[in-house]
């Protein structure tokens, strides 16, 4: 009897261990695995289950599902521990990005934090710099509107400089712009507002408040853009199709353009037609060509894309018409607004490594009647390399050559050019520091009929270092 009384006992209380262990048992599992412990309550349930009936069961049996229940909740809390520990060292390995939203208040189960926003396709970057991340302001008629910028100076050095044109150094503002775009639905547009300076190769300096003044204004590139699909149409003050370099320094791997884009337009104001299929990309404008404000320039382009590493494009554009000009102005040239263009272009993209070279031949028709006696013709090329190294540090070299046939292209009737730029670039964060080491050498020069370098026009070299530095914001 004392027997059976002692075994009721000791099930009773096995009983009641047991029903305050499976409680805790969930409990523990809730919080090592998020609401998922449906494996550790049906074993606890299955144990309280099997135990709720003490007299069908030994003592023996009874003190080693007891123990049973110790070691599991034992290895519950080492797992619940070890959790713990494992968070605190993620929190502390991953710091959160400057632009993604303080982390939310920890749930059963955490979110993944939001991405950073990406840089924006416009302004359009060559590299190594690239726009900032963008400053989104609030909903408002147009919807979300993106603003981006850029604040950079310049020193200049040169030898065999030309006196009454140039001076042998320079300081200025290079940028002080702010970009404003709607850059999502189908009425997108496109601001840029500053003040900029154009360093080229080969040509004398312009300070920044002239070159506002004499080139685009205060609102050098404008347009909207209404989109549909792969399909969209750009109206407005555009960037041109021509070219492997962009207008502005901070766009291009080298802070001073080439000679090949000397040659070149860089804004016209018009229309343009976009369209995307597959691996083609295909461009129409009709514009005013060399800013002439006269809208007789037709171009176009067609690039085809091999894979994400290699594409290749056709650019042309030519007047229309014949434009006559009494006066000319730095950005518009009576033999270039009266020109054809075309360019071949390749573009080899991978890690590291940026390369692009290019063709370009432009033709002048003679038109006496405008002022143009004799027709003339270029053939020039280029080569374009960035190379990114660790640390925030790249390089950029740009080896090229041009060669004309009849007067006023380049430095005298069929004169030649070679120029070798070299760009070693820095960037930490928003900010950015680089340097353009170059040298132009002149080639078939005639000293009878052409005006080359220095205070005669005859010096054939022209070397020059250029520092730029600044913030992308």
């Amino acid at each position: 009897m004392m027997n059976k009384t002692f075994g009721v006992c000791l099930g009773l209380l096995a009983l009641g261990l047991v029903g305050l262990g499976a409680p805790a048992s969930r409990a523990q599992s809730r919080l090592a695995a998020g609401e998922s412990a449906g494996g550790s309550e049906t074993a606890a349930t299955s144990a309280t289950s099997s135990s709720s009936s003490p007299t069908a069961s030994s003592p023996a049996d009874l003190r080693q599902r007891i123990d049973a229940l110790k070691a599991e909740l034992a290895d519950l809390n080492t797992e619940l521990a070890a959790a713990k520990d494992g968070d605190s060292a993620t929190s502390a390995a991953a710091p959160q990005d400057q632009g993604a939203p303080p982390p939310a208040t920890p749930a059963a189960a955490p979110a993944a934090a939001p991405a950073a926003p990406m840089p924006l396709p416009s302004p359009s970057m060559a590299g190594p710099l690239a726009t900032g991340i963008p400053h989104e302001l609030g909903a408002g008629p147009f919807g979300k509107i993106e603003v981006t910028g850029i604040l950079s100076g310049m020193g200049w050095t040169e030898g065999d400089y030309t006196p009454g044109l140039d001076t042998p150094t320079h300081f200025d503002v290079s940028n002080a712009q702010v970009f404003i775009q709607k850059t999502t639905g189908w009425f997108q547009f496109f601001l840029q507002a500053g003040a900029y300076n154009l360093p080229a190769l080969g040509t004398p300096f312009v300070g920044t408040p002239d070159t506002v003044k004499g080139f685009y204004g205060p609102f050098p590139q404008g347009y909207v853009k209404l989109v549909k699909g792969n399909f969209n149409v750009e109206v407005g003050a555009l960037p041109t199709l021509i070219g492997a370099e962009y207008t502005f320094s901070f766009e291009n791997m080298n802070i001073e353009r080439g000679l090949l884009w000397n040659q070149e337009n860089a804004v016209n104001r018009g229309i343009q037609l976009n369209e995307t299929y597959k691996k083609l990309t295909l461009a129409f404008s009709w514009n005013d060509g060399f800013y002439s404000n006269r809208y007789n320039w037709l171009s176009g382009s067609l690039t085809y894309a091999f894979n994400a590493s290699n594409t290749l494009a056709f650019v042309g554009m030519g007047n229309a018409g014949a434009y006559a000009r009494k006066t000319t102005s730095l950005a518009t040239n009576l033999f270039l607004n009266n020109s054809d263009i075309y360019n071949l272009l390749y573009t080899y993209t991978k890690g590291s490594w940026v390369i692009n070279p290019y063709y370009q031949y432009t033709v002048v028709k003679a038109n006496p009647s405008i002022g143009i006696p004799v027709g003339a013709h270029t053939n020039g090329g280029a080569l374009l390399v960035t190379k990114t190294f660790k640390h925030g540090f790249s390089l950029a070299v740009r080896p090229e050559y041009i060669k004309s046939t009849g007067p006023n292209l380049l430095y005298g009737p069929d004169t030649g050019a070679f120029a070798f730029t070299a760009t070693p670039t820095y960037v930490k964060d928003a900010f950015f520091i680089r340097g353009d080491v170059s040298v132009v050498h002149v080639t078939n020069f005639n000293s009878a009929t052409g005006f080359a370098f220095g205070a005669t026009g005859t010096n054939l070299n022209q070397p020059r270092g250029v520092i730029e530095a600044g913030f992308l914001f």
